[in-house]
Protein backbone atom coordinates (compact mmCIF):
# COMPACT_ATOMS: atom_id res chain seq x y z
CA UNK A 1 0.00 0.00 0.00
CA UNK A 2 2.39 2.57 1.08
CA UNK A 3 4.52 2.03 -2.32
CA UNK A 4 1.05 2.41 -4.06
CA UNK A 5 0.89 5.77 -2.12
CA UNK A 6 4.64 6.39 -3.12
CA UNK A 7 3.64 5.75 -7.10
CA UNK A 8 0.47 7.95 -6.67
CA UNK A 9 2.20 11.16 -5.17
CA UNK A 10 5.03 10.92 -7.58
CA UNK A 11 2.56 10.80 -10.73
CA UNK A 12 0.93 13.87 -9.03
CA UNK A 13 4.00 15.77 -8.51
CA UNK A 14 4.82 15.06 -12.26
CA UNK A 15 1.34 16.15 -13.24
CA UNK A 16 1.65 19.27 -11.34
CA UNK A 17 5.20 19.89 -13.19
CA UNK A 18 3.50 18.87 -16.70
CA UNK A 19 0.63 21.38 -15.57
CA UNK A 20 3.17 24.38 -14.05
CA UNK A 21 5.35 24.00 -17.35
CA UNK A 22 2.41 24.09 -19.69
CA UNK A 23 1.09 27.37 -18.10
CA UNK A 24 4.53 28.85 -18.52
CA UNK A 25 4.88 28.14 -21.65
CA UNK A 26 1.13 28.59 -23.12
CA UNK A 27 0.86 30.23 -25.72
CA UNK A 28 3.77 29.08 -27.88
CA UNK A 29 2.32 30.19 -30.86
CA UNK A 30 -0.55 32.70 -31.89
CA UNK A 31 -3.82 32.40 -30.89
CA UNK A 32 -6.33 31.45 -33.28
CA UNK A 33 -9.97 32.90 -32.46
CA UNK A 34 -12.78 31.90 -34.75
CA UNK A 35 -16.06 33.77 -35.11
CA UNK A 36 -18.82 32.48 -37.07
CA UNK A 37 -20.07 35.80 -38.04
CA UNK A 38 -19.24 38.07 -40.91
CA UNK A 39 -16.16 40.65 -40.75
CA UNK A 40 -17.48 44.01 -39.35
CA UNK A 41 -20.84 42.83 -37.79
CA UNK A 42 -20.51 43.34 -33.72
CA UNK A 43 -19.27 39.71 -32.74
CA UNK A 44 -16.65 40.36 -34.97
CA UNK A 45 -15.56 43.61 -33.67
CA UNK A 46 -15.79 42.23 -30.48
CA UNK A 47 -13.27 39.66 -30.89
CA UNK A 48 -11.23 41.87 -32.46
CA UNK A 49 -11.39 44.45 -29.56
CA UNK A 50 -10.30 41.78 -27.25
CA UNK A 51 -7.89 40.05 -29.16
CA UNK A 52 -5.93 43.35 -29.50
CA UNK A 53 -6.13 43.59 -25.53
CA UNK A 54 -5.31 40.01 -25.19
CA UNK A 55 -1.85 39.88 -27.17
CA UNK A 56 -0.11 41.66 -24.98
CA UNK A 57 -0.30 39.73 -21.89
CA UNK A 58 -0.36 36.28 -23.98
CA UNK A 59 2.82 37.41 -25.59
CA UNK A 60 1.42 35.90 -28.74
CA UNK A 61 -0.87 37.39 -31.56
CA UNK A 62 -4.57 36.62 -31.42
CA UNK A 63 -5.75 36.45 -34.88
CA UNK A 64 -9.46 36.64 -35.64
CA UNK A 65 -10.70 34.35 -38.47
CA UNK A 66 -14.28 34.52 -39.35
CA UNK A 67 -16.14 31.58 -40.89
CA UNK A 68 -19.90 32.56 -41.51
CA UNK A 69 -22.41 30.37 -43.02
CA UNK A 70 -25.08 27.62 -42.19
CA UNK A 71 -26.70 29.55 -39.20
CA UNK A 72 -23.34 30.41 -37.79
CA UNK A 73 -22.23 26.41 -37.31
CA UNK A 74 -19.55 26.12 -40.04
CA UNK A 75 -17.20 28.44 -37.13
CA UNK A 76 -18.27 26.26 -34.23
CA UNK A 77 -17.69 22.94 -36.44
CA UNK A 78 -13.81 24.48 -37.17
CA UNK A 79 -13.50 25.15 -33.37
CA UNK A 80 -14.63 21.71 -32.43
CA UNK A 81 -12.62 19.57 -35.18
CA UNK A 82 -9.38 22.22 -33.31
CA UNK A 83 -6.31 20.61 -31.12
CA UNK A 84 -7.34 20.72 -28.03
CA UNK A 85 -4.26 22.90 -26.99
CA UNK A 86 -5.55 26.55 -26.32
CA UNK A 87 -4.79 27.68 -29.30
CA UNK A 88 -8.11 27.54 -31.05
CA UNK A 89 -10.85 29.87 -29.44
CA UNK A 90 -14.09 30.35 -30.30
CA UNK A 91 -16.97 33.25 -29.97
CA UNK A 92 -19.77 30.88 -28.03
CA UNK A 93 -22.91 32.74 -27.95
CA UNK A 94 -26.50 31.28 -26.50
CA UNK A 95 -27.17 30.70 -30.13
CA UNK A 96 -24.55 28.06 -31.07
CA UNK A 97 -23.95 26.75 -27.22
CA UNK A 98 -27.52 26.43 -26.63
CA UNK A 99 -30.42 27.34 -28.69
CA UNK A 100 -29.06 25.34 -31.94
CA UNK A 101 -29.34 21.93 -30.21
CA UNK A 102 -33.15 22.50 -30.24
CA UNK A 103 -33.23 24.11 -33.59
CA UNK A 104 -31.65 21.29 -35.62
CA UNK A 105 -32.78 17.86 -35.69
CA UNK A 106 -28.49 16.99 -36.30
CA UNK A 107 -25.61 18.99 -35.69
CA UNK A 108 -22.04 18.05 -37.15
CA UNK A 109 -20.67 19.15 -33.62
CA UNK A 110 -21.93 19.14 -29.87
CA UNK A 111 -22.15 22.01 -27.98
CA UNK A 112 -21.87 20.09 -24.68
CA UNK A 113 -19.46 16.87 -25.54
CA UNK A 114 -17.12 18.89 -27.43
CA UNK A 115 -16.60 22.77 -25.92
CA UNK A 116 -15.87 23.81 -22.30
CA UNK A 117 -16.36 27.74 -21.41
CA UNK A 118 -13.28 29.72 -20.80
CA UNK A 119 -15.38 32.73 -19.79
CA UNK A 120 -18.16 34.88 -20.54
CA UNK A 121 -17.59 38.47 -21.85
CA UNK A 122 -21.04 40.12 -23.43
CA UNK A 123 -24.51 40.21 -23.05
CA UNK A 124 -26.66 41.75 -25.36
CA UNK A 125 -29.07 43.49 -23.72
CA UNK A 126 -32.45 43.27 -25.76
CA UNK A 127 -35.51 45.80 -25.56
CA UNK A 128 -39.04 46.21 -27.24
CA UNK A 129 -39.27 48.77 -29.31
CA UNK A 130 -41.69 50.92 -31.15
CA UNK A 131 -41.70 53.48 -33.67
CA UNK A 132 -41.76 57.16 -31.86
CA UNK A 133 -45.11 58.14 -33.02
CA UNK A 134 -46.21 54.72 -31.66
CA UNK A 135 -49.65 54.18 -29.64
CA UNK A 136 -47.96 52.36 -27.20
CA UNK A 137 -46.40 54.76 -24.42
CA UNK A 138 -45.67 51.78 -22.37
CA UNK A 139 -45.04 48.01 -22.16
CA UNK A 140 -48.71 47.50 -20.62
CA UNK A 141 -50.33 49.28 -23.18
CA UNK A 142 -48.92 47.10 -25.64
CA UNK A 143 -49.43 43.89 -23.63
CA UNK A 144 -53.25 45.32 -23.12
CA UNK A 145 -53.69 45.91 -26.67
CA UNK A 146 -51.93 42.40 -27.75
CA UNK A 147 -54.44 40.27 -25.16
CA UNK A 148 -57.47 42.56 -26.71
CA UNK A 149 -56.72 41.75 -30.70
CA UNK A 150 -54.18 38.76 -30.67
CA UNK A 151 -52.06 37.69 -33.50
CA UNK A 152 -53.00 41.63 -34.63
CA UNK A 153 -49.77 43.19 -33.46
CA UNK A 154 -46.85 43.09 -35.59
CA UNK A 155 -43.37 42.38 -33.99
CA UNK A 156 -40.15 41.72 -35.55
CA UNK A 157 -37.21 40.19 -35.09
CA UNK A 158 -34.02 39.73 -36.69
CA UNK A 159 -34.83 36.22 -37.87
CA UNK A 160 -36.33 32.66 -36.81
CA UNK A 161 -34.36 31.32 -34.25
CA UNK A 162 -32.48 33.82 -33.22
CA UNK A 163 -32.49 34.80 -29.54
CA UNK A 164 -34.48 38.09 -30.52
CA UNK A 165 -37.25 35.32 -32.05
CA UNK A 166 -36.76 33.27 -29.01
CA UNK A 167 -36.94 35.90 -26.56
CA UNK A 168 -40.40 37.16 -28.30
CA UNK A 169 -41.76 33.51 -27.63
CA UNK A 170 -41.21 33.93 -24.26
CA UNK A 171 -42.76 37.02 -23.59
CA UNK A 172 -45.98 35.65 -25.29
CA UNK A 173 -46.19 32.72 -22.73
CA UNK A 174 -45.42 34.37 -19.44
CA UNK A 175 -47.32 37.40 -20.18
CA UNK A 176 -50.21 35.34 -22.14
CA UNK A 177 -50.25 37.27 -25.24
CA UNK A 178 -49.70 36.31 -29.05
CA UNK A 179 -48.06 38.58 -31.41
CA UNK A 180 -47.58 38.38 -34.99
CA UNK A 181 -43.89 37.28 -35.76
CA UNK A 182 -41.88 39.45 -38.59
CA UNK A 183 -38.44 37.35 -38.87
CA UNK A 184 -36.17 39.93 -40.90
CA UNK A 185 -32.88 38.67 -42.19
CA UNK A 186 -30.42 41.10 -39.61
CA UNK A 187 -31.77 43.78 -37.16
CA UNK A 188 -31.24 46.74 -39.05
CA UNK A 189 -33.77 46.27 -41.80
CA UNK A 190 -36.54 45.82 -38.98
CA UNK A 191 -35.31 49.02 -37.21
CA UNK A 192 -35.75 50.78 -40.42
CA UNK A 193 -39.09 49.67 -40.96
CA UNK A 194 -39.48 50.69 -37.17
CA UNK A 195 -38.55 54.40 -38.18
CA UNK A 196 -40.55 54.34 -40.77
CA UNK A 197 -43.63 53.53 -39.50
CA UNK A 198 -44.22 50.02 -40.74
CA UNK A 199 -43.68 48.42 -38.36
CA UNK A 200 -45.33 48.23 -35.08
CA UNK A 201 -42.98 46.87 -33.21
CA UNK A 202 -39.58 44.78 -32.41
CA UNK A 203 -37.55 42.80 -30.37
CA UNK A 204 -34.26 44.58 -30.79
CA UNK A 205 -30.63 44.43 -29.41
CA UNK A 206 -29.95 47.59 -28.03
CA UNK A 207 -26.30 47.54 -30.07
CA UNK A 208 -28.59 47.40 -33.47
CA UNK A 209 -31.26 50.08 -32.30
CA UNK A 210 -29.17 52.34 -30.14
CA UNK A 211 -28.24 55.23 -32.94
CA UNK A 212 -32.25 55.07 -33.22
CA UNK A 213 -33.06 54.97 -29.77
CA UNK A 214 -30.57 57.45 -28.88
CA UNK A 215 -31.72 59.98 -31.63
CA UNK A 216 -35.59 59.37 -30.19
CA UNK A 217 -36.15 57.99 -33.33
CA UNK A 218 -38.11 55.02 -32.16
CA UNK A 219 -38.92 54.04 -28.63
CA UNK A 220 -38.15 51.21 -25.91
CA UNK A 221 -41.18 50.47 -23.74
CA UNK A 222 -39.08 47.50 -21.95
CA UNK A 223 -35.78 46.05 -21.50
CA UNK A 224 -35.30 41.74 -21.59
CA UNK A 225 -32.82 42.28 -18.65
CA UNK A 226 -32.62 41.91 -14.96
CA UNK A 227 -31.52 45.63 -14.54
CA UNK A 228 -32.48 48.57 -15.99
CA UNK A 229 -30.09 49.40 -19.63
CA UNK A 230 -27.44 51.98 -18.34
CA UNK A 231 -28.44 54.66 -20.75
CA UNK A 232 -32.05 53.89 -20.92
CA UNK A 233 -32.59 54.42 -17.04
CA UNK A 234 -36.38 55.35 -17.19
CA UNK A 235 -37.13 51.64 -19.19
CA UNK A 236 -38.91 49.39 -17.32
CA UNK A 237 -37.55 45.72 -17.37
CA UNK A 238 -40.23 43.17 -18.37
CA UNK A 239 -39.47 41.72 -14.70
CA UNK A 240 -40.29 45.01 -13.27
CA UNK A 241 -43.59 44.92 -15.27
CA UNK A 242 -45.21 41.93 -14.44
CA UNK A 243 -42.83 39.24 -15.46
CA UNK A 244 -41.09 38.43 -12.43
CA UNK A 245 -39.40 35.62 -13.57
CA UNK A 246 -38.77 36.83 -17.51
CA UNK A 247 -34.89 35.87 -18.60
CA UNK A 248 -34.28 36.04 -22.34
CA UNK A 249 -30.28 35.89 -22.27
CA UNK A 250 -28.52 36.52 -25.50
CA UNK A 251 -24.89 36.33 -24.00
CA UNK A 252 -21.31 35.59 -25.85
CA UNK A 253 -17.96 34.32 -24.30
CA UNK A 254 -15.11 32.56 -25.20
CA UNK A 255 -14.59 28.68 -25.56
CA UNK A 256 -12.75 25.96 -26.62
CA UNK A 257 -12.24 22.36 -27.32
CA UNK A 258 -13.33 20.26 -24.81
CA UNK A 259 -9.96 18.39 -24.19
CA UNK A 260 -7.99 21.89 -23.57
CA UNK A 261 -6.17 21.62 -20.98
CA UNK A 262 -6.92 22.93 -17.37
CA UNK A 263 -3.63 25.54 -17.62
CA UNK A 264 -4.32 26.66 -20.77
CA UNK A 265 -8.12 27.70 -19.92
CA UNK A 266 -7.26 29.56 -16.26
CA UNK A 267 -4.31 31.24 -18.21
CA UNK A 268 -6.77 32.93 -21.19
CA UNK A 269 -9.45 33.60 -18.54
CA UNK A 270 -6.69 35.28 -16.60
CA UNK A 271 -5.70 37.55 -19.64
CA UNK A 272 -9.39 37.87 -21.16
CA UNK A 273 -10.61 38.86 -17.19
CA UNK A 274 -8.07 41.38 -16.52
CA UNK A 275 -9.55 43.18 -19.79
CA UNK A 276 -12.56 42.53 -18.48
CA UNK A 277 -11.50 44.59 -15.94
CA UNK A 278 -10.40 47.91 -17.51
CA UNK A 279 -12.75 51.31 -17.05
CA UNK A 280 -12.06 51.98 -20.23
CA UNK A 281 -12.73 48.92 -22.14
CA UNK A 282 -16.35 48.09 -20.27
CA UNK A 283 -17.16 51.71 -20.90
CA UNK A 284 -16.84 51.01 -24.58
CA UNK A 285 -19.16 47.65 -24.54
CA UNK A 286 -21.43 50.08 -22.73
CA UNK A 287 -21.38 52.49 -25.30
CA UNK A 288 -22.04 50.27 -28.17
CA UNK A 289 -25.02 48.54 -26.82
CA UNK A 290 -22.82 45.40 -24.73
CA UNK A 291 -23.16 45.17 -20.96
CA UNK A 292 -19.75 43.64 -19.77
CA UNK A 293 -19.77 40.23 -18.41
CA UNK A 294 -17.39 38.14 -16.45
CA UNK A 295 -18.12 34.39 -16.10
CA UNK A 296 -14.94 32.15 -15.45
CA UNK A 297 -15.13 28.85 -16.95
CA UNK A 298 -16.98 27.07 -14.15
CA UNK A 299 -19.64 29.94 -13.44
CA UNK A 300 -20.15 29.81 -17.32
CA UNK A 301 -20.25 25.93 -17.81
CA UNK A 302 -23.39 25.83 -14.93
CA UNK A 303 -24.61 28.89 -16.96
CA UNK A 304 -24.67 26.71 -20.25
CA UNK A 305 -26.15 23.60 -18.53
CA UNK A 306 -29.41 25.79 -17.19
CA UNK A 307 -29.79 27.94 -20.64
CA UNK A 308 -30.07 24.63 -22.25
CA UNK A 309 -32.40 23.01 -19.50
CA UNK A 310 -35.08 25.71 -20.21
CA UNK A 311 -34.56 26.54 -23.69
CA UNK A 312 -34.28 23.82 -25.70
CA UNK A 313 -37.22 21.52 -24.51
CA UNK A 314 -39.40 24.75 -25.03
CA UNK A 315 -37.60 25.88 -29.17
CA UNK A 316 -38.66 21.54 -29.25
CA UNK A 317 -41.88 22.18 -27.97
CA UNK A 318 -42.43 25.47 -30.23
CA UNK A 319 -41.53 23.58 -33.20
CA UNK A 320 -38.68 25.87 -34.03
CA UNK A 321 -36.61 24.98 -36.36
CA UNK A 322 -33.81 26.13 -38.81
CA UNK A 323 -34.03 22.59 -40.89
CA UNK A 324 -34.63 23.05 -44.06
Amino acid sequence: MDGMLARRAALGLIGAALAARLAHAFPDRPVRWIVAYPAGGGSDALARLFAAQMAGPLGQPVVVENRPGAAATLGAIAAARAAPDGHTVFSGDSGSMVNAIGLFRSLAYDPVQDFRGIGMFADFPLVIAVPAASRFRTIGEFLDAARAAPGRIACGTPGVGSPHHLALERLQREAGVRLENVPYRGGAPGVNDLISGTLESMMVDVASAGGALRAGRVRALATTGLSRWHWLPDVPTLRESGLPEYRAPAWQGLVCPRATPDPAVARLWQVLSAVLADAAIRARLVEIGVEPMAQGPAEFDRTMAEDRAYWVPLIRELGITLDT
